[in-house]
């Protein structure tokens, strides 16, 4: 069986693919691709950037040597809510441009994720959170959950806190190239002579540094025993 874990950047998959081995990507493609074996099973990560279009570079990417049996979308997330403890595994994924809906399981968890097209400040946030009832935001997962339903393979969806509610963080949109790349240099630029972002982006690196090592455990105890059905319905493994 083949996996695919799809992320938009690196560092939410660095302590996943520290020891796996890094698999050659044509050079300029902005993609980079790990992958490993897991209790007989293939499994490649692949990042390729922030957004939609990112993400489908990634998911074909992850194609390129053998169709998916299923994938898993992973990575960062905005809270929509105050509560720090919200489980990884969500169920619903909601297009916010298209309105497309995708659950992940017939079961009584609901815990829904929206995608939309730019990063959500604060005062975004709490109007998703209105509108979608959901409990994080993300810029991916939909186009992954389109994709699989597509091919028609099973999918979870693990996302972790990066950034809080009410997080005080500069408008990140103008830094995001077209491929999905931050462009960090200038966004440092521009925050350098902003002081008051300085002490909000310290604490989002913190909270993205803890996502990622939480995402890390949850991923590699799902490919210890990969039933999708029973971790979308129960939020975890099997007890």
């Amino acid at each position: 069986m083949r996996i695919g874990i799809i992320a938009a950047l690196p560092g939410e998959l660095k302590p996943l693919v520290r020891r796996w081995p890094k698999m050659p990507v044509a050079r300029g493609s902005g993609i980079a691709m790990w992958q490993t074996e897991r209790n007989g099973n293939e499994v490649v990560a692949v990042c390729a950037g922030i957004g939609g279009a990112a993400a489908r570079r990634a998911f074909v990417a992850a194609e390129f040597a053998g169709s998916l049996d299923m994938v898993l979308s992973v990575g960062w997330a905005g809270a929509l809510t105050d509560s720090d403890n919200l489980s990884p595994v969500t169920t619903e994924i909601i297009d916010a441009q298209t309105g497309e809906r995708f659950s992940l399981t017939e079961g009584n968890r609901k815990l829904r994720l929206v995608t939309t097209i730019q990063v959500a400040d604060a005062a975004e946030k709490r109007r998703l959170a209105a509108s979608y009832g959901a409990v994080a935001v993300d810029m991916e997962a939909a186009t992954v959950a389109r994709l699989a339903q597509m091919r028609g393979i099973p999918m979870c969806c693990f996302k972790a806190i990066s950034d809080g509610l009410d997080a005080n963080l500069p408008d990140l949109n103008p830094f995001i190239d077209v491929d999905g790349k931050l462009k960090i240099a200038s966004l440092l630029a521009h925050v350098a002579v902003r002081p008051q972002y300085w002490g909000p982006l310290v604490e989002m690196g913190r909270r993205s540094a803890r996502a990622s090592r939480a995402l890390a455990k949850t991923i590699e105890l799902f490919l210890s025993d990969p039933n999708v059905e029973r971790w979308n319905r129960q939020g975890g493994a099997k007890a």
